[in-house]
């Protein structure tokens, strides 16, 4: 009998040699591949860098120290806690993670999630049998081995539940600048070509998308929704002005119109476009962005002249219209708004407004009173702007060196924001950024970073606006449209059934 335990002791401590050695020699080949996949797991990318190492080094330690009779207790007791950590970890990622990424390399290449979930609690039960079989081997008393393995579950799996609650603060709260992606979040769907690069997203009603173009101010694009439709609008402002930058936007039910250097602001309802547009606003406030956040109210990017600042403004229509002005909430400097530039965003479904940094990693909410009423980060970690800027000889100010940009281009829908990332965090691959637009996608409620996408470029063309839908993605890139179908991984945390709220309360 002793000899039965003593082969099936040595059999499983060089399964776990030959195991330990092929995995970790796979991981050292293919190195940097490796970093990239742990930095996208779910549940440990926080530590991408240190865990990348440790792991190698531990799956050679105790494969060594099995190979000698003398140290092999020891290195059956450390397999059993890797593989019972392993097994911990493949659970999490199937019952508590916010996604499943894609299985792993080496020799689990083949397996599903399950599979090696399947594979692992073998493994952990060959490690405990053999460390049974050692022990009655030298007379071991069995609660002795017991308590040993016991204690040794309780760490192992323990530790891998520390390290997955602690990665998960610290990517949604404290993130380090890395990212993670899902699983294809998004897949492309269909593409038109629209002939010129000059469309911009006016925004979508039902399953038609509206597009708006500078060269044909008093026109609009309808796509429909098979996306193999075009209708062409065109429209008629009710009043005459010397429009230098007439834009369009649609939300709800309601077209808007509006020229901030006049200033004026139409709008009309999307049955009642064949009739003139209605002017509902006029010479109330100059302003260089504007989003409606009711048929009587609008949020506003305006200049404040007293402080020279860059300022938020509402507009209230009534008898008479109001218009209040709030020139502290996006910057205390006063540096000509170079440090406030971004960009305004109000999501209609929740009733919430938002204002995100083109030079620094700060996100503002703000209610219609113009109070800032919330912060949140994006996962980069420049948290100043950085920039050059000289006075001239008649007052004004300009950048007398390009700025780093670190947000490019953002919208927003039911809860989440996607913002364009101009910056490359950590363990990323250079080729993947030559190849794609990176989008990061922050919950609003509670706020948090989600995880990133890549957008692949068209070519040569990357992606230059996006828009999204309850089930699609957007984006233009050159003269395509391209359509993508959001995944359930994404819509998931859409915030279905909240109820509207006013960004007051």
């Amino acid at each position: 009998m002793k000899s039965i335990f003593k082969w099936t002791v040595t059999v499983v401590a060089y399964f776990f040699v030959v195991l330990f050695v092929y995995a970790a020699a796979s991981k050292i080949f293919d190195f940097e591949n490796f970093q990239v996949q742990l930095a996208q797991s779910p549940l440990l990318s926080a530590y991408a860098g240190f865990i990348s190492y440790a792991v190698i080094i531990l799956e050679l330690g105790i494969a060594g120290i099995l190979l000698f009779p003398k140290t092999r207790k020891v290195g059956l007791n450390a397999s059993f806690g890797l593989m019972v950590a392993f097994t911990v970890y493949i659970y999490l990622i199937l019952n508590h993670s916010d996604f499943v990424p894609c299985s792993c390399g080496g020799i689990l290449e083949k397996m599903d999630w399950t599979q090696h979930l399947v594979f692992n609690i073998a493994c952990v039960l060959l490690a405990i049998t053999a460390i049974v079989f050692i022990e009655k081997e030298r007379a071991i008393h069995f609660r002795r081995t017991a308590a040993m393995s016991s204690l040794i579950l309780v760490v192992s799996g323990g530790g891998m539940v520390a390290l997955f609650l602690s990665s998960e603060h610290m990517m949604k709260k404290e993130n380090n600048f890395t990212r993670r992606f899902p699983h294809h979040p998004i897949l492309e769907d269909q593409s038109f070509d629209l002939k010129v690069n000059s469309y911009y997203f006016v925004g979508s009603h039902g399953n038609d998308v509206y597009l708006g173009n500078p060269s044909a101010p008093f026109r609009i694009l309808k796509i429909d929704g098979p996306f193999l439709k075009t209708d062409t609008i065109d429209l008629v402002p009710s009043t005459e002005h010397h429009f230098q930058n007439l834009r369009y936007q649609v939300q709800n039910d309601y077209l808007y119109a509006y020229d901030g250097s006049v200033p004026v602001i139409y709008a009309s309802h999307l049955d009642s476009l064949k009739y003139p547009l209605r002017e509902i606003s006029s010479k109330d406030a100059f302003f260089d962005q504007l989003v409606p956040v009711s048929p009587t109210q609008f949020m506003m990017r305006v200049e404040d002249k007293p402080s020279q600042k860059t300022a938020l403004a509402t507009l209230t229509l009534g008898k008479p219209h109001q218009v209040r002005i709030n020139s502290s909430v996006l910057t205390e400097k006063a540096d000509g708004g170079f440090d406030a530039d971004g960009q305004l965003l109000y999501d209609a479904e929740l009733g919430d407004c938002f204002y995100l940094f083109y030079y620094r990693n700060q996100i503002l909410k703000i209610n219609n009173s113009l109070k800032l009423v919330g912060r949140m980060k994006t996962i980069d970690t420049v948290t100043t702007a950085h920039l050059k800027i000289k006075i001239l000889t008649d007052g004004r100010k300009k950048m007398i060196a390009p700025p780093l940009l670190v947000n490019r281009n953002m919208t927003i829908h039911q809860g989440l924001i996607f913002n364009e990332s101009n910056l490359v965090g950590k363990h990323e691959s250079q080729e993947m950024w030559k190849k794609n637009t990176v989008v990061d996608v922050y919950t609003t409620t509670p706020a948090g970073y989600w995880g990133s996408i890549y957008v692949q470029n068209r070519g040569k063309n990357k992606m230059s606006q996006m828009l999204v839908t309850d089930t699609y993605f957007y984006m233009m890139s050159g003269n395509e449209i391209i359509r993508y179908r959001c995944a359930q991984t994404l819509t998931d945390h859409f915030m279905y059934g909240r109820s509207r709220k006013p960004i007051s309360e």
